[in-house]
């Protein structure tokens, strides 16, 4: 599946690492995604067992179609598949890229390459739907052990015209300086969902 990179919705957000509460969630997922800035929403629950997950998905996938934002499953293309989501993100440590494709067919398949000019040449060659690439600042959503900067932003635009995504630590104070460097997208989480100041719908409005 390709994605549009000619888009005014440049946000790939990432869920929280678990929902306490679903009712608030999806009320503030549905005013989120009514901004039209969210491109991607992949949920991400670390914390939560399959059947949880599922039951989450099933209705998260309902209110992304509703607001035409592409829902992604992190880790897992079985579950992906089983909520006809739009796609699924593999981390270094998760199922390879061709074993994925073969789940679910011609769906996003997105990669994290960290910080490494050698995964990124190595992943580039799989064809993936997009390369997400980090992080480049500071994050309180997990610990951070790859630190990347704009040159690696600018060498990847270099090699390659598969999509790029940018994480780690992006809030309403930096995000510019990645996308005048032609990032396609910026994958925020904790900006959002652990903002002491703004709500998740106010946080979203600052990035413009």
């Amino acid at each position: 599946m390709k994605i549009n990179i000619n888009t005014k919705r440049f946000i790939y957000l990432i869920s929280p690492n678990k929902i306490y509460n679903q009712n608030s969630f999806y009320i503030e997922l549905e005013k989120i995604l009514k901004s039209k800035k969210i491109y991607f929403f992949q949920l991400r629950l670390k914390k939560h067992k399959e059947k949880q997950i599922i039951q989450i998905g099933k209705k998260v996938g309902s209110i992304c179609k509703k607001y035409k934002t592409k829902l992604i499953i992190n880790d897992n293309p079985f579950i992906a598949k089983k909520l006809n989501a739009d796609g699924c993100h593999l981390g270094q440590k998760d199922m390879k890229l061709y074993k994925a494709k073969k789940i679910i067919n011609n769906k996003i398949l997105g990669v994290t390459c960290h910080n490494s000019k050698k995964l990124i040449k190595k992943v580039i060659n799989s064809k993936p739907t997009y390369i997400a690439i980090g992080a480049f600042f500071r994050s309180r959503t997990k610990k951070i052990k790859y630190r990347a900067d704009i040159n690696l932003l600018k060498y990847v635009k270099k090699m390659t015209k598969i999509p790029v995504v940018t994480i780690g630590g992006i809030n309403n104070k930096n995000y510019k300086k990645l996308l005048l460097n032609n990032a396609n997208f910026l994958a925020i989480s904790g900006y959002i969902w652990n903002n002491k100041k703004y709500k998740p719908h106010e946080a979203i409005e600052k990035l413009k």
